[in-house]
C-alpha cells in the first residue's frame, strides 16, 4: 500500500482522543505526536522499538513540523526511545485499535479478499486460565489490518 504525503500527516490526527498513560508533571510530547511518528515509521516497516525511533530520528524538521514535535532552540525535537517505549507499552489497545480503524475507514481501499488467521498465544494466560486467542483478518490488496479480535 502507498501512503500520500497527507495520510502521513493526517496520523496525529487520529491519535487526539487516547488517553494518556503518562502522569501529567513533565510531558513534553504529545501523545498524538508519538503514536503518529511511530505509525508512521510501522507503515513504512519498522517493527522495533529502536527501529521506530531510529526512523524519527531520520525525519526531516518539515516532517517533524507535520508530526506536530516540539520545537525547541529553534528545531523540532523527537520524543526519545524510552517515550516510545513507555506510551506504545501502556497506552490503552482497545482506544488505538479504534484510532486505527478510524484511519483505515478514511484511507483505505476496498478489498475483494481478505486472509484471516488465528493463533493461540503460549503463556498468555487470562484471568479465567484459558490461554489466549487472537484472530485478524488482512486484506490482500492493501495489507490493512481490517479486524483484530481476543
Amino acid at each position: 500500500m502507498k501512503i500520500t504525503r497527507h495520510q502521513m500527516r493526517s496520523l496525529p490526527d487520529f491519535f487526539k482522543e487516547i488517553n494518556d498513560p503518562r502522569r501529567a508533571q513533565g510531558r513534553r510530547h504529545r501523545i498524538q505526536t508519538v503514536l503518529g511518528i511511530a505509525a508512521g515509521a510501522v507503515l513504512c516497516g519498522m517493527r522495533s522499538y529502536e527501529s521506530i525511533f531510529d526512523w524519527a530520528e531520520s525525519l526531516s524538521q518539515k516532517s517533524r513540523a507535520h508530526f506536530r514535535c516540539r520545537y525547541d532552540k529553534g528545531r523540532y525535537v523527537i520524543p526519545s526511545l524510552s517515550i516510545f517505549r513507555n506510551i506504545l507499552v501502556r497506552v490503552d489497545p482497545n482506544e488505538l485499535d479504534a484510532a486505527f480503524n478510524a484511519w483505515n475507514k478514511a484511507y483505505a481501499q476496498d478489498d475483494n479478499s481478505l486472509a484471516i488467521d488465528g493463533k493461540v498465544m503460549c503463556n498468555a494466560i487470562d484471568e479465567s486460565g484459558c490461554q489466549t486467542q487472537i484472530m485478524s483478518a488482512v486484506g490482500h490488496t492493501t495489507g490493512i489490518c481490517y479486524a483484530q479480535k481476543k
